[in-house]
């Protein structure tokens, strides 16, 4: 024996040996009761066989132990508690299985942690091995740990796997874990719609009500991951299966909603049947609109609004509206873009005293004002720098008499005024940082967003001025190719930094809040920074405007020295 107790017979079975394996049993150990012989994990020669899928060694060792009927090694298990059916089924090995089950090995046995042989082929994707089972074997367990079946675990494998145990037992569709979830919960949530109809075509109708142990059914499941075409699914076949309420007394759209699934809700909102669900409240008396504001989902708030007309002035057991809770949020973005959607379809807050309201205070901002101000603190005086120095070694370089060569060019004069701009801004942005930072008072994101624009209209000045620049000196196709160059590369940089700073809202309800949001004055009192936030992009869209204008035109200034003109 080896170190760990495997006899010669062992490795000749884990190596398939299966003629060395009938010779050496023939000639020295026929009478010795070698083939139910133990290794220190209590594996027979025939475990070993099995777990390596040698066919032949298989049957050699079952034959062998045919002949001697004191042996029965089919049966034994290891320290795991698996028999050699277990190791073949774990492994995937259909052809070793097959030879087992033929020689009719136990598929009700289960090992220590509970599972069948046939929970391992599934687990193994082996359709072969499964197959094998349920068609060879008479009596056949279907357990698993955690009190699943094979096909909590077939329909995470394989959709033939799944119809095979479907049709040999219909039943399975119907049992739970030990956590209430049938097999229909686990398909809706891994979404394959595939699997999700043949459970609905086999199963008992009873299987598309029943919920888990937090009152999920499988609608739920769906909607909250996001797999609208299994929502469509479930309630196509069983339309009343939108009305399931879970524990906390939630539709599958406030499940929708509060998991930010914006394809599912969309789902909702075309449907006419499911209207009535837009404007349900749960357990708390929050409505679909209410837990996608407190969840931070923008689209999802656009889509029951602006295609859903559904109610923005509805009160949850707390007296809250959807507006109130936007005052919840904790990201500046987000809040901007919840206020700026709910005020454009007029949603109002809690009538109170004005007096009363708090101005909305992320946790983030003072945090995000102080890590970001030192960095464009330096990038606003790289700008000058580079400005100053564009400033003192202008293009074209000085005559005799000490003043510009280029002085009568109109690109020349437009990079001198460019330059200076680019100067005044990016000095301008550094005061204003470092105010807003040694202030810390509650108005200093106001000098934040300040030096934000003058920083850009400081680089955008900068970025003209070097065409300007290039522009003054030749006229070849060189400036040409700049000129797209240059172009091209400021306006993704404007797209980029407009869909970073804009609200996530479509540019309709951004019109719409700003035509709006003039009468409300408890919104501009609550939330000063939604306000703002509509001066600052209309304020960055002229800015863009007047640059991309500005270089637009530039191709068309004349290159020459103009005559008579200063």
């Amino acid at each position: 024996m080896t170190v760990e107790r495997n006899t010669i017979l062992h490795i000749a079975a884990e190596q398939g040996h299966s003629q060395l394996i009938q010779e050496l049993y023939h000639r020295f150990i026929k009478d010795n009761g070698f083939l139910s012989h133990c290794n220190l994990a209590l594996d027979t020669p025939l475990h070993c066989a099995a777990r390596a899928g040698h066919v032949d060694a298989v049957n050699v060792l079952i034959h062998l132990a045919c002949e001697d009927r004191r042996e029965n090694i089919l049966e034994c298990q290891n320290a795991s508690g698996d028999t050699a059916l277990h190791l073949a089924a774990r492994h995937g090995h259909g052809a070793a299985l097959e030879a087992l089950v033929a020689a009719h090995a136990s598929a009700c046995k289960l090992n220590k942690a509970g599972v069948s042989p046939l929970y391992l082929a599934v687990m193994s994707r082996s359709v072969v091995a499964v197959r094998a089972i349920i068609t060879t074997s008479g009596d056949v367990s279907s357990a698993g740990p955690s009190s699943q079946n094979v096909l909590h675990a077939a329909v995470f494998k394989s959709s033939e796997m799944v119809h095979l145990l479907l049709q040999w037992k219909p039943a399975l569709a119907n049992q739970v874990d030990c956590k209430g979830s049938t097999p229909l919960h686990f398909a809706a949530s891994n979404g394959k719609l595939s699997v999700v109809s043949a459970i609905l075509r086999t199963a008992p109708p009873t299987t598309v009500y029943t919920k888990d142990s937090d009152g999920l059914s499988a609608l739920h499941v769906a909607a909250r991951l996001g797999h609208a075409d299994v929502v469509k699914e479930l309630i196509g076949v069983y339309p009343d299966v939108a009305e399931l309420r879970d524990i906390r007394g939630e539709t599958f759209l406030h499940a929708a909603a509060k998991e930010r699934q914006s394809s599912v809700v969309s789902l909702a909102i075309k449907n006419p049947m499911l209207r009535g669900l837009l404007n349900v409240q749960d357990g708390d008396g929050n409505t679909p609109l209410h837990l996608a504001v407190a969840a931070g989902a923008p689209h999802v708030v656009e889509a029951l609004l602006r295609k859903g007309n559904v109610q923005t002035d509805v009160l949850n057991d707390d007296g809250h509206t959807p507006l109130d809770l936007a005052s919840k949020s904790t990201g500046l973005f987000t809040m901007i873009s919840l206020v700026v959607t709910l005020v454009a379809f007029g949603a109002q807050g809690l009538p109170q005293r004005q007096d009363h309201l708090k101005p909305w205070n992320g946790r983030d901002i003072a945090q995000g004002i102080e890590k970001t101000s030192d960095s464009l603190a330096v990038v606003a005086v790289l700008i000058a720098t580079a400005a100053f120095a564009a400033g003192f070694n202008i293009p074209g370089g000085y005559g005799n008499d000490g003043t510009a060569n280029l002085k009568g060019r109109v690109t020349f004069k437009i990079f001198m005024v460019l330059n200076a701009i680019a100067v005044a801004t990016s000095v301008v942005a550094v005061i204003l940082l470092i105010y807003g930072k040694a202030s810390r008072s509650a108005g200093s994101w106001k000098s934040f967003m300040a030096a934000l624009h003058c920083i850009w209209i400081s680089l955008v000045s900068l970025i003209l001025a070097f065409y300007s620049a290039s522009r003054a000196m030749t006229t070849s196709w060189v400036v040409f190719i700049v000129f797209w160059a240059i172009y091209m590369s400021l306006y993704a940089l404007m797209i980029w930094i407009q869909k970073w700073v804009e609200p996530a809202t479509r540019f309709r309800t951004f019109w719409r809040y700003v035509w709006y949001s003039h009468r409300a004055d408890a919104v501009k009192r609550q939330y000063p920074l939604a306000s703002a936030s509509a001066s600052n992009l209309l304020l960055f869209s002229l800015v863009n405007i007047i640059a991309f204008s500005t270089l637009g035109m530039m191709p068309y200034f004349e290159g020459s020295r103009l005559s008579g003109s200063p």
